[in-house]
Order: C-alpha cells, then sequence, then structure tokens
C-alpha cells in the first residue's frame, strides 16, 4: 500500500493518478503526529541558512505582501491575528529525522523528490490561488485547511503581484483536511488553500526540470570540453538560392547537430547523472573537519559507527553492464552495479557491516571527506 489507510498500490497510484489526476486520500497517515511544531518551524525561519517567506492577504481582496527571511521574534510578535502564512522550504534537510517520512514515497525515483516544504498559517492564511508545474503531496500536519481546486481556469494572473496569484479562480472540487488527510495535484491543476483554523500543511514537493533547466546545464556541461562539443559544419552545402533566409536543410542540420554532442548512450547517462544530482541543490555539503582515511574508517566502523546520506546531497547512481557510475553533487565517482546500489540506499547503507573492498573503502573515504556522507554513532 503507498499509504497506511489506504488500499490502494504504488501500481494502481502510478497508473490512475501520477500526473494525470488529483487524489484525496483520508487519513493517509491516521493520527499523524508532527515532529516539528509551528514554533519549530519559526525558529528554523529565523536562521539565514533557511529560505522562508512571510505572505499576508487574501483572495478575493488580493491584497497580498510578501517578506523574505530570515525573521525575528520581533518579526513573529507583530503578526495579526489571521490571514497570514509562513512558507518554509527544505525542513527535511534541516531537520534529518524527516526523511522517514520522505521515505513514504521512496516508490518515486529519488531525483524526482524535491523537499518538505513546511506551511505554518493563522486563521485565514492563505498564498492564493495558483498553479503549479510540479506534482505536490499535501499532508494536514496540524488544524483544518480548506482546498479548493480547479482543472478548467482562466490563467491570468495578478498584475504588479511578486506572487503568481491568479486573477480569477472558481473552484469546482473542494474539501475540508484534516490533520493525516492528503491531497495529490498533478501540475497544472489550478488550487486555493486557506487555513480554517491555526495549523500546518506540508508539503512534498516533485520537481522535474524545464527545457530551459536542461538546455542550460548542457552548455555549461558543453563548455567545460575541450571542443565544446564541436562545430556546426555543413560539408555539402548548396549554393543559396536566397542568402538571407536559414532555409530548411540548415534547420534539420542544426537539429541534428543539437543531437550531436552525445557520441553514445554512456555520455548521456553522465550528463544526466551530472545533472540530475546538482538539480535544486540549495546547499553545498560541507566537508568534515578533518580528513577521514581508510583504516581510521573500518576502524569507526568496527566501534559501532554507521554511515548516514547527507540530507543536503542527492545521491543518483546509472549502470554500464557490470559497471557504475555515482553521482553526488554533480561530482561523478565509478564503482560497480552492487555497490552503487548500496551507496545510494540509505536503508542498505546504513546497515551495511560487510568487509568492503580496497576500491570502496576509497570511495567511502572520498564521499565522507567531501561531505555527502557522515557517520553517526548508534
Amino acid at each position: 500500500m503507498i499509504f497506511k489507510n489506504s488500499s490502494m498500490t504504488e501500481h494502481q497510484f502510478l497508473a490512475d493518478y501520477w500526473q494525470k489526476k488529483p487524489l484525496l486520500i483520508r487519513q493517509a497517515l491516521p493520527g499523524f503526529a508532527p515532529e516539528l511544531d509551528s514554533n519549530d518551524i519559526a525558529g528554523l525561519a529565523c536562521d539565514e541558512l533557511a529560505e522562508s517567506r512571510l505572505i499576508t492577504g487574501s483572495f478575493p481582496q488580493q491584497d497580498w505582501q510578501i517578506r523574505y527571511g530570515p525573521f525575528t521574534d520581533k518579526d513573529f510578535s507583530k503578526l495579526p491575528d489571521a490571514r497570514w502564512t509562513l512558507l518554509v522550504q527544505d525542513v527535511e534537510k534541516h531537520y534529518p529525522p524527516l526523511q522517514s517520512l520522505m521515505n513514504l514515497f521512496s516508490f518515486l525515483p529519488r531525483w524526482r523528490i524535491d523537499d518538505l516544504m513546511v506551511s505554518v498559517a493563522g486563521p485565514g492564511g492563505s498564498v492564493g490561488p495558483h498553479v503549479d508545474q510540479y506534482d505536490v503531496f499535501l499532508l494536514q500536519a496540524e488544524g483544518s485547511r480548506h482546498w479548493e481546486i480547479s482543472e478548467s481556469y482562466d490563467g491570468e494572473l495578478l498584475p504588479d503581484c511578486e506572487l503568481k496569484v491568479l486573477r480569477h479562480f472558481s473552484a469546482e472540487q473542494e474539501w475540508l483536511l484534516e490533520p493525516g488527510d492528503m491531497l495529490y495535484l498533478p501540475p497544472g491543476v489550478a488550487h486555493h488553500g486557506v487555513a480554517h483554523n491555526a495549523g500546518m500543511t506540508w508539503s512534498i514537493g516533485m520537481r522535474a526540470p524545464s527545457g530551459a533547466d536542461l538546455f542550460l546545464a548542457l552548455g555549461e556541461w558543453l563548455a567545460e570540453k575541450e571542443d565544446e562539443g564541436g562545430r556546426y559544419g555543413d560539408p555539402e552545402l548548396s549554393a543559396a538560392a536566397h542568402p538571407g533566409e536559414v532555409d530548411l536543410a540548415a534547420i534539420n542540420r542544426f537539429g541534428e547537430f543539437l543531437r550531436s554532442p552525445f557520441e553514445g548512450d554512456l555520455e548521456f547517462r553522465s550528463f544526466l547523472g551530472t545533472f540530475l544530482s546538482r538539480y535544486r541543490l540549495a546547499h553545498d555539503p560541507a566537508a568534515p573537519a578533518s580528513v577521514l582515511k581508510p583504516a581510521a574508517l573500518v576502524k569507526a566502523l568496527s566501534g559501532g559507527k554507521k554511515f548516514r546520506h547527507n540530507p543536503w546531497t542527492r545521491l543518483l547512481w546509472t549502470a554500464d553492464g557490470e559497471s557504475a557510475c555515482v553521482f553526488a553533487a554533480g561530482a561523478a565517482y565509478p564503482c560497480t552495479v552492487d555497490f552503487a546500489r548500496i551507496l545510494c540506499d540509505p536503508e542498505r547503507l546504513g546497515q551495511a557491516d560487510r568487509t568492503f573492498s580496497d576500491s570502496d573503502l576509497a570511495l567511502l573515504c572520498e564521499l565522507l571527506n567531501r561531505g555527502h556522507l557522515y557517520l553517526e554513532q548508534l
């Protein structure tokens, strides 16, 4: 089952709902008790490393105002009694124990999972009717929230507003979500959530890169290659009938040229692994104070220490036969397929107590010394 109080299988969800239509799951997590309360989230919003926003206003009044963190206790003491929302991104990275919540979505590729954004709101708090271009699971954590959605809507945005709020919105479906309820929305569905009373909504977002993201990353990747991806060529050029025209033959050659940087499938995999392991990376992992060597690592493991993924690192891998490449924050590390599977699976890596080969130990030390992994005493 995907969620505790649902008979739906992962296959059914992916076949019938994923990127297709909304789904409300009542008591997806029955008895859900958030590990962090609203005061914890407010405290995190005061951290300069946290991305946070404070939004006031309502619809249809359209009197929106937005401020960016870090905030202070004084900022929160001045909040009105109602119609405000505090948003904090990447909460599961600032508080790693929440990775266990993210593991509920491990039936989706890890590179698709973006972050846990927590919304703390007073009564009437909202960010206005809007449309996201990514999948999102909206988990009600505390209090209750009224959700309205529409799949047919006027996409005109409110002018001169930092928030991408729809100027007009009319609901097609609506629900009141209580703690433990979850609403899944695919991209392109207009939605408007309003806090019925003081509470929290936890949003698990699933991102996919845009064409602009991919081509920008490709340009950067090609710029690092010695030949910069080669040059356009036209050795079979015919005399130009109209010199100012970019003719169909040239257009077709450019189309072929755009595909030419990848001489083989392995090179394309390398580009994607590099790109996706850095995509939307808010912070680079911090390296430890001292360098760890293989002998010291063996000693630490024999003393009961276990591996943990740095929450700011997205570890991915691709395979080519029996060989593999692990990617961490844009860097590539060759290894075996078996070891790549272990490295990129937090649960398996955390339980790893086998004797590692010299090459495996060297790679583990490299990832530890670059901050992608860390050791924890259990």
